[in-house]
């Protein structure tokens, strides 16, 4: 680390993370975050996406496993404390005081962070058109979170934690906000993870996806490796029957019609797959079944 600034491999490593509540458990969770990356964690609701960002900020603790944030144990203890001045958090639901407007926002953070840059905070918030009169409990859900981002990039965060940042925003402003995250990552030394449904969203920012599904890490890869080690296949059962059990990742039969997620290099020279997007992965792999 030189000047405050994390130079490792990762900026953030899990290594088998399990933690229970009730009848939910994360279990043997592996992945990490090259530094200088964005990393994609999909699933669906209930999946384990926010419990694990939760974690990721000290918020609670895994019940065994390591979770390192820019090199350091996220323990939730007083150092821990220290290192998210270095993080920006911005959640699926706005925490901000909506009795404020953007200017007592930005002098609150000030308080807040060591790092404050105020001229970076009010260029964001022109740059967005947030009107300095209105308080947050009269902005849309779209200026909420613009707001949100605004103050996430305004201390000199190098890592960004982005739960569902850009759910139910409209297309216009979705693209305002992916636009100023790939600025953001033009930088080598900072870094996003972050949680979405949406598609193009990850397919337009992301270097890496993990797929996450009831608690478990179920396919971890590079995006642009997705389609090269990856196929979708819409075929009949005999065609199925052809295909090497190692090769096959999920199994979906809808209609009389079967799909399958398989291993692109295990499939028969003179069986044919398109190419293979995001949306198709997620729904197999959140509704398909393991080939029996």
């Amino acid at each position: 680390m030189e000047n405050g600034t994390w130079n490792g491999e990762n900026a953030i490593e899990l290594k088998h993370v399990e933690k229970r509540y009730g009848d939910f458990a994360l279990s043997d969770v592996s992945f990490s975050l090259p530094t200088g990356c964005v990393l994609g964690l999909i699933g669906e609701n209930g999946a384990g996406k926010s419990t694990l960002i939760r974690m990721m900020l000290g918020a609670c603790r895994a019940d065994s496993g390591s979770i390192r944030v820019l090199g350091q144990e996220a323990d939730g203890g007083r150092s821990f404390a220290q290192l998210r001045q270095r993080l920006g958090v911005v959640l699926d639901e706005s925490c901000l005081p909506e009795e404020l407007n953007a200017p007592q926002i930005g002098r609150m953070m000030r308080g807040i962070y060591r790092g404050w840059e105020d001229e970076t905070f009010a260029a964001l918030c022109k740059r967005f058109a947030l009107p300095a009169d209105k308080t947050v409990r009269q902005y849309s859900r779209g200026m909420k979170m613009k707001l949100a981002i605004a103050c996430a990039l305004s201390h000199g965060a190098e890592l960004l934690l982005l739960d569902e940042a850009t759910g139910g925003l409209d297309p216009v402003v979705r693209d305002e906000i992916l636009d100023l995250l790939c600025e953001y990552t033009r930088d080598a030394s900072h870094s996003i993870l972050m949680s979405s449904h949406i598609v193009s969203d990850l397919e337009k920012i992301c270097d890496y996806l993990v797929f996450l599904h009831a608690g478990r890490v179920i396919l971890a890869t590079e995006k642009d490796a997705l389609d090269e080690e990856y196929a979708v296949l819409t075929i009949g059962e005999d065609d199925l029957r052809r295909l090497e059990p190692a090769s096959v990742l999920r199994v979906l039969r809808s209609h009389g019609a079967v799909r399958v997620l398989a291993r692109r290099a295990l499939l028969p020279a003179n069986m044919e797959a398109g190419r293979t997007g995001i949306e198709d992965v997620m729904l197999l792999l959140e509704k398909g079944e393991v080939l029996s």
